[in-house]
């Protein structure tokens, strides 16, 4: 049975598998982040991110246009695949992203996700993912490219002879394979998939107001109000329709 790492004590976790070349998935870390903007407790929320590979197979290089890709990947004309870029570059817009879908470079992106466990080890996790979905979305970057990867990782603050070393040796390989694993035995077929406090799962970009809800109800769930007394204290002993052990009782002290 699948475990989830627990959560730092009286904090929420939050764990999505993505594609860094997934451009929902880039909207589902905005929409996100917005739910998260006004959540009360949005401090204590820990965002822990895993590795999912889209097209595990796809070559480094590759001579096709993204609209001729969704052509052959969903059977569709090339205008019609360049209406679904359109499309989510629009709905990438309303969340503030700025898409080159058309001159994005397809590329394999595993070594891309070692980058991402690397930099979990140095606390920069979530900013390296960042950096790699705009490098990916909207600057033309190759992410496929070693030499790539180690500049997009220093200007995130990581040491690029640590990095080129690790991926070079693929010493985070079998955490991205893991991580896919994981993912296979949930049930994960698609991204975004968000679970949240290791128990309620989230699947594809939902709107804000979605994952503000399920944060709310998983807190609520999670993290119980304290007793809030409606009547007075009552008197010790048995009075007022209350018996209370006197304090005394619970040091071992006789009471006279």
């Amino acid at each position: 049975m699948t475990s989830f790492a627990p959560s730092t004590p009286g904090h929420l976790r939050v764990d999505i598998w993505s594609d860094i070349a997934c451009p929902w998935c880039y909207v589902g870390k905005r929409r996100l982040e917005s739910a998260l903007a006004d959540f009360p407790h949005a401090d204590e929320v820990e965002v822990v991110w895993h590795s999912f590979e889209l097209d595990p197979q796809a070559p480094l290089d590759t001579p096709q246009s993204m609209a001729q890709l969704l052509a052959g990947k969903y059977g569709r004309s090339i205008p019609e695949a360049q209406g679904m870029i359109d499309g989510m570059t629009r709905t990438a817009a309303g969340e503030g992203l700025t898409y080159d879908l058309n001159g994005a470079h397809r590329t394999n992106t595993f070594m891309a996700h070692q980058l991402i466990h690397l930099a979990a080890t140095r606390g920069l996790q979530g900013a390296m993912k960042e950096r790699l979905l705009s490098a990916y979305m909207t600057e033309r970057e190759h992410v496929g490219q070693v030499d790539t990867l180690v500049r997009l990782a220093q200007e995130v603050g990581l040491d690029a002879a640590e990095v080129r070393e690790a991926l070079t040796a693929g010493t985070h390989a079998d955490a991205v394979r893991q991580d896919e694993a994981q993912a296979h035995a949930l049930g994960i077929t698609g991204v975004p998939f968000f679970v949240l406090g290791g128990r309620y799962g989230v699947s594809g970009a939902q709107s804000p107001e979605v994952l503000r809800g399920a944060l709310d109800q998983v807190w609520a769930e999670t993290h119980p109000a304290p007793l809030v007394r409606l009547d007075a204290p009552a008197a010790e002993g048995c009075e007022d329709g209350a018996c209370e052990v006197p304090v005394a009782a619970t040091t071992g002290t006789r009471r006279a």
